[in-house]
């Protein structure tokens, strides 16, 4: 028996515990702060300290959000990464031990650069609705965090992040019009991470990918919808993929564009009723990777006054390599409630402040576990800010590698 409604229930997501001030870095960097404030969109961005990773990112957003009834709920895991910590052994493994899941979980590591979470949605969405498990629950999970790239002209839009995602036939955030997406793939090595501790590509060849697969996945839509005629009115709001905050401005303007619009002022007017409310959270975060949707979501949701319950939102993915999306959904009942219940703004007024010395100790102590068969961290890094922020707090944290075995604890 298949389900009719499948979409969003919960979701929460992790900041990190460090963030670093652009107008910091530009000063040390002597670049201008006004390409990156106005038009890159980016305030700060979040940095991890070395005992924080893709793992413990995954299990501290998931598990406030999950109860008891959650977890036994859970009947798949799916965690959606670039930043993998092993060439085998999934993820969703150690998340799945850490948030004490039942054993009756099937699990599995999905990785296509930041369109990942995305896919891991609709399989998620489309398991549900087929019924076969009737009752159970899906938790998606999207965590990445950015290599080392000091002094780089594209050090400014780099970030990390972790956002957590219970998917049922429950949609109090967001439901998803089932079978209502735009599709467009082809092959390009516009980003990519060869090693694990490379992480290379170029940007303008990444810029024009991204907008060749928005067209492309706006015309499968079309194609798909042919009672539609103007895509920038059949959404009331739109979600776009955000490697910074900057992009969803270009994105929006190249499809107004296919409309006929060409006028900057009804460009920006058109982009800051549809479009600037989703961007609170990226702009505090720096690039988050396939998490930059729902964490659009998150901010739409608790920044956007006149936000109705039923209306549609179009939602757009992109990853590097490429494949695009373009879905839709409709804002659930208690859309509102969930998001202010996830208190995303207190995380992210919490993080420490980094001067740009300490984020660079950072950087380098990250980067040097990345690829060591033996390495401890250092919870004395930055003084004394575990014992304040971690110290009793059962949040999972990472303790190193010892004869390429990761440990981990609680805090």
């Amino acid at each position: 028996m298949s389900v009719r409604r499948v979409g969003i229930e919960k979701l929460r997501a992790y900041p990190g515990s460090l963030v670093l001030s652009m107008p910091e870095l530009c000063r040390a960097r002597g670049h201008d702060l006004a390409e990156i404030r106005d038009v890159m969109m980016i305030d700060e961005r979040s940095v991890n300290p070395e005992w924080e990773d893709p793992v413990t990112m995954a299990v501290n957003a998931a598990k406030p959000m999950l109860a008891a009834e959650d977890r036994d709920r859970i009947g798949l895991l799916i965690v959606a990464s670039e930043s993998g910590v092993d060439q085998a052994k999934s993820m969703t493994t150690w998340v799945h031990r850490y948030l004490d899941l039942s054993p009756r979980v099937r699990n599995i590591e999905v990785k296509h650069a930041c369109y990942g979470a995305t896919a891991a949605l609709q399989l998620a969405a489309s398991w549900i609705a087929s019924g076969v498990a009737e009752g159970e629950t899906a938790l998606i999970i999207n965590t990445d965090q950015s290599r080392m790239h000091l002094g780089e002209r594209w050090e400014f839009v780099l970030g990390a992040a972790a956002v957590a995602v219970l998917v049922s036939a429950e949609p109090r955030v967001l439901e998803i019009e089932l079978g209502r997406s735009g599709v467009y793939t082809y092959e390009v090595s516009d980003l990519i991470r060869p090693m694990l501790d490379n992480e290379v590509g170029n940007s303008e060849t990444s810029l024009i990918s991204y907008m060749e697969a928005l067209e492309g996945a706006f015309d499968d839509y079309l194609c798909r919808r042919p009672e539609v005629d103007d895509l920038s009115e059949h959404f009331r709001r739109i979600v776009y993929h955000m490697p910074f905050g900057g992009m969803a401005y270009r994105a929006h303007r190249a499809l107004l564009r296919r409309s006929g619009i060409f006028d900057k002022e009804q460009v920006w007017e058109s982009f800051s009723r549809k479009v600037l409310p989703s961007l609170g959270y990226v702009r505090r975060m720096g690039t988050t990777y396939g998490a930059s949707t729902f964490l659009g979501l998150m901010a739409l949701a608790a920044t956007a006054a006149d936000l109705q319950a039923g209306e549609r939102l179009g939602i757009f993915s992109y990853g590097s390599g490429s494949c695009s999306e373009l879905w839709s959904g409709f804002v659930g009942a208690q859309a509102c409630e969930v998001v202010r219940d996830a208190a995303l703004p207190a995380l992210l007024d919490a993080r420490r402040p980094l001067t740009v010395a300490e984020y660079e100790r950072v950087e380098k102590a990250r980067a040097a576990g990345l690829t060591s068969t033996n390495f401890a961290t250092d919870l004395g890094a930055l003084g004394d800010w575990y014992d304040r922020y971690y110290a009793g707090k059962g949040l999972l944290v990472f303790r190193g590698v010892s004869e390429c075995y990761r440990q981990y604890e609680w805090s």
